[in-house]
């Protein structure tokens, strides 16, 4: 048996004293702490206090509020912020009843009398699907906060666009013109002028031949935020690939374009 005390408490729910008692001392002595509760009303309200409760044991039958309506009630009260594991206790294994527990999200049952060792290692393995549960919950909050950064990032570069496309934005030498010693642009096609400077940064980079690993690696982002940027590109240049990107882009096109516009 475990001894090291679980991070995660159980609930342990029955309107029977003795094994609710019999249950604790068990599980306590496997490394658990456990919350026991006589009634379905006061385990609701345990768990609405207690986040660290995590795996719930209850009985089936009880009055007022039967287990499956008590773990139903307890996933109102968690929402998809919290999670939690629920293994029913029956006396009877009715056939519909354990179908019925089953769709509710309950993971498993057990009849009593209960063979306090099959518990264990069936509360352990929930423990187990638990922590794989939390670990999704919590890729799910990074990945809606990297989706937010990642909108605000392309609104501040879309304003900053704004700004340097505005009467008087430009640098010049006091006249309106461009200095002799100062680089002048490479023409690019009129379509991309809709992108963004850090959608264009990439569109420029994938015209040089760059890999996406490349790119992440000269611009300081991800390979997944480029990838969502040559998305972004394609659609709204409405060019089909990253090789048709390439070519609207490489300088040789560009060159192609100035000799034939100055003939």
């Amino acid at each position: 048996m475990n001894k090291l005390t679980s991070a995660v408490k159980v609930l342990v729910v029955d309107d029977q004293p003795l094994i609710v008692e019999e249950l604790c001392e068990f599980l306590e002595s496997s490394g658990y702490r456990c919350v026991p509760c006589e009634s379905s009303q006061h385990a609701l309200k345990r768990f609405s206090e207690d986040p660290e409760i995590g795996l719930v044991l209850c009985d089936l039958h009880m009055p007022d509020m039967d287990g499956i309506e008590l773990v139903q009630a307890m996933q109102k009260v968690a929402g998809k912020q919290r999670a939690f594991e629920a293994i029913m206790l029956t006396g009877r294994a009715d056939k519909q009843d354990v179908i019925k527990a089953l769709r509710a999200g309950i993971s498993d049952y057990y009849q009593k009398p209960i063979n306090l060792d099959e518990l264990l290692e069936g509360l352990q393995r929930q423990e187990a699907a638990l922590e794989e549960r939390k670990k999704e919950l919590q890729l799910g909050h990074l990945n809606q906060k990297l989706q937010y950064l990642s909108e605000s990032i392309n609104d501040l570069y879309q304003d900053l666009d704004k700004v340097r496309r505005s009467p008087g934005a430009g640098v010049s030498d006091g006249d309106g013109e461009l200095s002799d010693d100062e680089p002048r642009p490479v023409e690019i096609p009129t379509i991309f002028n809709q992108l963004s400077p850090r959608q264009l940064d990439v569109a420029r980079l994938v015209g040089k031949g760059q890999t996406n690993y490349q790119i992440a690696c000269e611009l300081g982002i991800t390979e997944n935020t480029v990838k969502l940027y040559v998305s972004q590109v394609l659609r709204l240049t409405h060019m089909h690939n990253r090789t048709q990107l390439a070519l609207a882009l490489s300088p040789s096109h560009s060159a192609m374009r100035q000799r034939v516009t100055a003939h």
